[in-house]
């Protein structure tokens, strides 16, 4: 799949993503499991060898695969078992969420900012996103889960890597302006622009980097991944208003054209903020760091 381009990008943004490569990255291996999960010439063959190179990642998916969430009759103990029980964009899923979580591990309260409720916000999106996509027959409903659950891949980065210019941001959160306006003011760049640099660079599929660049103004989107990012857009408004916020305070603002391109009434949208807490009860594996 082609890569998007990217135009040129201002001073701050692009030191920062030097920065970001040469202190370290998304383990290696997640983005090896990425690689594969998309590459139509690979299997369940070549998804275990990746996998298996990393032996905690594998029981961390192998422990979220024989949670309530499955539902399994019998416990699954093999890799391969579960990659052809599963298929491999749903073990990506669940490996992308095992690494990603990694970068968790140390809680950081900032203000209203808390490391771990992002670390849930970014699971509530992915699964609502996919929750959205079912709702609509959309086929690719498995990619809305791996779409949301990076959309917001800019702010852990600027939390993990400008973390004193990150800090004096959520101490002083605004109340009446969208959080991308706060971070252009402190770092000349927003986590969305961050979010497809470094997305780009690690080769993420296109609709990610899509939906983590656009996923506060869809409208303004209108290529081919659209679909991806309104649903990744509309997941992010529901789960912020149910208080599943990714800084602490809810700077999301309601977009009603998101919710009629994807024909989601207001009914539709109670529902589905209801079905996600069962959704998230189920997955409390997941949620774990």
């Amino acid at each position: 799949m082609p890569q998007p381009t990217l135009t040129s990008a201002p001073p701050a943004l692009d030191s920062t993503a030097r920065r970001i490569h040469s202190i370290s990255s998304l383990p290696h291996v997640a983005l090896q499991v990425m690689e594969v999960a998309q590459d139509p010439q690979s299997g369940a063959r070549e998804l275990k060898e990746v996998m298996e190179t990393d032996p905690a990642l594998c029981v961390r998916v192998l422990k979220c695969v024989n949670s309530s969430a499955y539902a399994l009759r019998n416990p699954i103990s093999n890799l391969q078992h579960a990659i052809a029980y599963l298929g491999n964009k749903q073990i990506r899923n669940l490996a992308m969420s095992a690494a990603v979580s990694e970068l968790f591990k140390k809680e950081c309260i900032v203000g209203p900012y808390q490391r771990a409720n992002l670390w849930k916000h970014l699971v509530a999106v992915g699964m609502c996103a996919r929750m959205i996509a079912m709702r609509r027959r959309m086929s690719n409903f498995e990619d809305m889960f791996l779409a949301g659950l990076l959309h917001d891949i800019g702010i852990v980065l600027e939390d993990q890597y400008v973390h004193r210019l990150f800090c004096d941001i959520m101490q002083s959160l605004p109340s009446d302006a969208p959080l991308t306006r706060a971070e252009r003011e402190v770092l000349g760049f927003d986590h969305t622009a961050l979010a497809q640099r470094m997305a780009c660079d690690w080769k993420f599929p296109a609709p990610v980097v899509a939906a983590a660049r656009h996923h506060h103004g869809c409208g303004r989107y209108h290529r081919e991944h659209a679909d991806v990012v309104r649903c990744v857009e509309a997941a992010n408004i529901i789960c912020s208003l149910k208080g599943i916020t990714s800084v602490g305070v809810n700077l999301v603002a309601f977009s009603p054209e998101t919710f009629a391109a994807l024909s989601l009434t207001k009914d539709d949208i109670i529902v589905l903020a209801g079905d996600l807490d069962r959704e998230l009860e189920a997955n409390q594996t997941i949620l774990q760091v």
